[in-house]
C-alpha cells in the first residue's frame, strides 16, 4: 500500500462515498467522512458499514453549503476527494437554487479550505452529465460542455471553479468524472436500481422513462478504485479524467438484460413524470478512458457487455438480501 494518509470524503453518507470511504480505511487510510448533518443522527450507508471499518471512521456532520464548517472538516487532512452533491436531474428541474448553492458553493468551500490549509491533494468529483449528448464518440475529455439540465449546469460551474483554484493560486486539484455508476446502494432515482427493485417485488409491468439513450454504466468498484488512482498520480494534477467502462448500452438493452439476468419476463410502460424535457434529454453518453489508463494506470475491471452482466449479477445478489431490498419504496417515483 502506497503512504496511509489522512483522507477528508466529503459525501461519505452517499451511495459512491461509502463505497469510496470503506475502501480506503481498508487501505490503511485515516479517513474522516463527512456527512450531512441531520436530526436523526443518520450516516446514511455508513449506518449500514461493517464493525471493523466503522470502528476506524471520524464521523464529521455538517453541510457542504457552510464555509467554516467545511474548513473546520479539511484541518488537519493530507487529501479532500470531494464527493458531496445533489445528483438527481429531476429534483433540479424542481429545485435549481438549492444545486447552485449546494454543489457550486459548496465547492468552493472546498478548494477555499485546501488553498488556505494546503491540502496536498484536492479531486473534486464531476459527472458525464457535463457533456450533454454526445456531439463525438468516444467522449474524450476535450469534449464540448452543455448543461441541458439544472444539475448539469451546476456540475460546470463546480468543475469550473475548482480548476480555477488550480490555475489561480496552484491549488492541487484534480477533476475525475464519472459515467454512469451503478452497484449496490444506489438510489432508485436511477434506471438501473428502479428495475431490479420493481422485478424483486414482484411486478412485472415496469414503469420507466425514456428507453432510447444509451449510457456508459461504470461499476461502483471501477469507480472507487478511479477515485484512488487519481488522488496517487501526481500527473492528474490540474487535469480532467474520464472514469467509465468504454461501453455504451440503451436504456432499453439494459432493461433486458436485468430482466434475463432475474429471470423474469417483463412489459415496459411509459411513465410521463419520468421523461426529460425533450432538449434536456441526453441521448448518448460513451466514455473514451485512454487519459485514465495513460496518467493513472487505470482501466475498468467491469469493462464491455461481459462486465456490464458481472457488474448487473453482483447488484441484484445486494438488492436479492431482504434488509437491502426494504430501504427502497419500489413503487413510487423517486424523483
Amino acid at each position: 500500500m502506497a503512504t496511509a494518509r489522512k483522507i477528508l470524503v466529503t459525501g461519505a453518507d452517499g451511495f459512491i462515498g461509502s463505497h469510496l470511504t470503506e475502501h480506503l480505511v481498508r487501505q490503511g487510510h485515516r479517513v474522516r467522512a463527512f456527512v450531512l448533518y441531520n436530526s436523526f443522527n443518520s450516516w446514511g450507508w455508513l449506518d449500514r458499514c461493517p464493525p471493523d471499518v466503522c470502528a476506524e471512521l471520524e464521523i464529521f456532520a455538517g453541510d457542504i453549503r457552510d464555509p467554516h464548517g467545511v474548513r473546520k472538516a479539511v484541518e488537519g487532512c493530507d487529501w479532500v476527494l470531494h464527493l458531496a452533491a445533489l445528483i438527481a436531474i429531476p429534483y433540479s428541474y424542481h429545485s435549481p437554487d438549492t444545486y447552485v448553492d449546494t454543489n457550486v458553493k459548496g465547492t468552493l468551500n472546498v478548494v477555499q479550505a485546501a488553498r488556505e490549509l494546503g491540502v496536498q491533494k484536492v479531486v473534486h468529483t464531476s459527472t458525464s452529465e457535463v457533456y450533454g449528448t454526445a456531439r463525438s464518440v468516444p467522449i474524450t475529455e476535450d469534449h464540448p460542455l452543455q448543461g441541458q439540465s439544472p444539475y448539469s449546469a451546476s456540475k460546470i460551474g463546480a468543475d469550473q471553479i475548482a480548476m480555477s483554484f488550480h490555475a489561480s493560486f496552484g491549488t492541487p486539484v484534480a477533476v475525475i468524472r464519472p459515467f454512469n455508476t451503478y452497484g449496490p446502494r444506489q438510489s432508485a432515482r436511477a434506471i438501473i436500481p428502479t428495475v431490479i427493485t420493481q422485478i424483486a417485488n414482484g411486478s412485472r409491468s415496469l414503469k420507466l422513462g425514456a428507453l432510447h439513450p444509451t449510457r456508459d454504466f461504470s461499476f461502483v468498484s471501477d469507480t472507487v478504485r478511479g477515485f484512488v488512482a487519481v488522488a496517487e498520480a501526481a500527473s492528474t494534477v490540474g487535469e480532467v479524467v474520464n472514469v467509465g467502462s468504454s461501453f455504451e448500452i440503451s436504456m432499453g438493452d439494459t432493461v433486458d438484460t436485468i430482466a434475463g439476468l432475474m429471470g423474469a419476463k417483463v412489459e415496459v410502460h411509459t411513465d410521463e413524470v419520468r421523461l426529460r424535457p425533450e432538449k434536456s434529454e441526453v441521448e448518448r453518453l460513451w466514455a473514451d478512458t485512454t487519459k485514465a489508463k495513460r496518467l493513472t494506470g487505470w482501466e475498468p475491471a467491469y469493462g464491455g457487455l461481459e462486465g456490464f452482466r458481472r457488474g448487473l449479477a453482483e447488484t441484484i445478489a445486494w438488492f436479492g438480501d431482504a434488509r437491502n431490498l426494504e430501504a427502497y419504496k419500489h413503487d413510487r417515483y423517486n424523483v
